[in-house]
């Protein structure tokens, strides 16, 4: 990550909602055969990321204890057209959230792979509200112990925490008002959601 200066996001608690928001990462290592990637579920809690992989992902055989991973969020992102701006000069560019990770992993043991999925499905269903959450008590043991066998779970000790926020910090607030008017009128969901955090 090479935010500007303008741009850093400097609150880190700003960082961790964004994670804990979004709740899906890229995690990301490198391997005898290069960098490889692979979309997570995430849960962080006191400076640790927990996550899980299929077994099969060749990422899972690089990231052995002690190695070192990258974990990258992504909010929403929207264009923003020059024109909006209405001055000489102006190039297009692109507004966005996003954090980023790093710090060793650790494989989970069995127990502890087993509370990060109750975690992670407890998190993400109580969402769903007032729908009664899932829980693996609805699948059989065989079933939840052939798909254990599938996965590995990891915890990252976080060491580095960064996070952006390009909202066009840089531009003047009727500027920054304006962009967020045409925004908000750009019609999908991750172009308002910029919209509603370029204003204070």
């Amino acid at each position: 990550m090479h935010p500007a200066p303008a741009f850093r996001e400097v609150d880190p608690a700003r960082v961790e909602a964004l994670i804990a928001a979004r709740g899906l990462a890229l995690v990301i290592g490198a391997t005898g055969a290069g960098v490889r990637v692979a979309h997570a579920p995430v849960l962080l809690a006191a400076g640790r990321l927990r996550f899980h992989l299929s077994a099969a992902n060749a990422l899972c055989t690089a990231l052995n204890d002690g190695a070192t991973a990258l974990a990258v969020v992504s909010g929403p992102d929207a264009y923003v057209s020059p024109d909006w701006y209405e001055a000489a000069e102006q190039v297009p560019t692109w507004n966005y959230v996003s954090a980023e990770a790093e710090g060793p992993v650790r494989r989970l043991d069995r127990d502890q792979t087993i509370a990060l999925l109750d975690d992670l499905s407890a998190r993400f269903e109580a969402r769903l509200a007032p729908k009664p959450a899932w829980t693996r008590a609805k699948l059989s043991p065989r079933t939840f112990e052939a798909l254990l066998a599938g996965i590995v779970g990891f915890e990252m000790r976080i060491e580095r925490l960064e996070g952006v926020s390009k909202l066009s910090q840089n531009k003047p607030a009727e500027v920054i008002e304006r962009v967020a008017a045409r925004l908000e009128l750009g019609g999908d969901d991750a172009s308002r959601a910029i919209a509603t955090l370029m204003r204070p």
